[in-house]
């Protein structure tokens, strides 16, 4: 089946101007929008440029915009889109090339709120226990895969990239409703800031953007509590 592939092209080397090139595809059964750039660049177009890694839609790499919508390119399947399928990269942050986007500021931010286990308190018997009852609270906060989509998605980073955005503050909830970690008082200053928490406006596109379904909104208005509940 033939398929056609309107993907944004940008090369700073060779114009200041970016543009979009249509391509055909003899598209297989199950293919996803990532077996179809996989094929375009294989056998069509060398010069394509695009991150992938794992294909099972668990590194993040391939997180793009098709057809309006933030996605993963390795788990959207070809036949569930309709017509001309567009590709651009992930709106927000510096394009490079093509598909492929600047992210160091992303990952900058996610660095920022300390996204490890901060815990002085010497652990029992060689293990830091947690009951399953606690160990449940980090569901839904620990399955981000740092793709990018969420941030992406978000109005108040496009106008404010220091901003964390996100991803960043869904991280720092896992780490800071983590019973065993005792951290929150080093990670106060950077949440509650002029580009922390108070940042959101609670717009809720990152929950529609992110692939895994997951809802850093509600991530941001436990941590605002928490932070309010130690102010009072």
């Amino acid at each position: 089946m033939e398929r056609q592939f309107r993907i944004y092209r940008y090369n700073p080397e060779v114009s200041p101007t970016p543009s979009f090139k249509t391509y055909t595809v003899d598209v297989q059964p199950a293919w996803t929008v990532l077996d179809a750039l996989n094929a375009i660049k294989w056998d069509q177009d060398g010069s394509l440029t695009f991150r992938r890694s794992c294909r099972h839609g668990i590194c993040g790499s391939c997180g793009m915009k098709i057809n309006g919508k933030n996605g993963l390119a390795c788990e959207i399947q070809v036949e569930s889109l309709k017509g001309v399928i567009t590709v651009e990269p992930l709106h927000g942050f510096r394009i490079l090339r093509d598909l492929v986007t600047d992210m160091d500021g992303f990952f900058a931010h996610i660095e920022a709120v300390k996204p490890w286990l901060i815990a002085g308190t010497p652990p029992t018997d060689g293990e830091r226990l947690q009951s399953p009852e606690d160990r449940k609270q980090l569901d839904g906060l620990y399955e981000c895969i740092l793709c990018g989509a969420c941030t992406s998605a978000c109005p108040s980073y496009w106008v404010n990239d220091d901003f964390l955005g996100p991803a960043a503050l869904l991280k720092a909830a896992r780490y800071v409703m983590d019973t065993r970690d005792e951290g929150f008082a080093e990670r106060v200053d950077v949440l509650d800031s002029r580009n922390g928490l108070w940042r959101c406006h609670t717009i809720f596109n990152c929950v529609e953007a992110c692939p895994k379904s997951l809802n850093p909104t509600e991530a941001i208005v436990k941590l605002r509590q928490k932070l309010t509940a130690l102010k009072i």
